[in-house]
């Protein structure tokens, strides 16, 4: 029933789930899915999809690309040192206590231009979490940063 990784992902989901200092309840609540299905992944009962994982790693806030190679999506090996980098950004830009919510999203979203403007980061999972960054298509959005986020893209090019 349980793949590989899948018990591997689990224990690191509960320990992401407790460091965040939240209830499997909240946890579900915030990435969209139900109490008992995220439980089973906890158990390595169940192996999600990447879209779930993706919502997982938005809720608690670490990078997708992590559960990815833990669940045995990505090749652990296969531009690891690329991805580790591009995560460490992302969970320093995260973390960072002095930024708002709004200025996080508006900064991954330039990092994600600027990264396929530069041919890294064409079609990655986390790249679409908030719209098609690196598109002039997110600037009518209404997350309210399209003022803010509209800016860069239209001097650089």
């Amino acid at each position: 029933m349980a793949s590989l990784n899948v018990g591997n992902l689990g224990e690191y989901l509960r320990e992401q789930r407790r460091n965040a200092q939240l209830s499997l309840r909240q946890l579900a609540d915030a990435a969209g899915v139900s109490n008992p299905y995220l439980s089973q992944i906890e158990r390595g009962l169940r192996k999600p999809s990447a879209e779930v994982l993706q919502q997982v790693a938005k809720a608690l806030r670490i990078s997708a690309e992590t559960l990815y190679v833990r669940a045995g999506i990505l090749d652990a090996e296969r531009d690891g040192e690329e991805r580790l980098r591009e995560g460490a950004t992302r969970a320093v830009i995260l973390a960072d206590p002095s930024l708002n919510e709004r200025q996080k999203q508006v900064l991954l979203q330039i990092y994600e231009s600027f990264r396929k403007e530069n041919g890294f980061g064409g079609g990655e999972p986390d790249a679409a979490e908030d719209g098609p960054a690196g598109t002039d298509h997110d600037t009518g959005g209404t997350d309210g940063v399209s003022d803010v986020d509209a800016g860069p893209r239209r001097t650089a090019g």
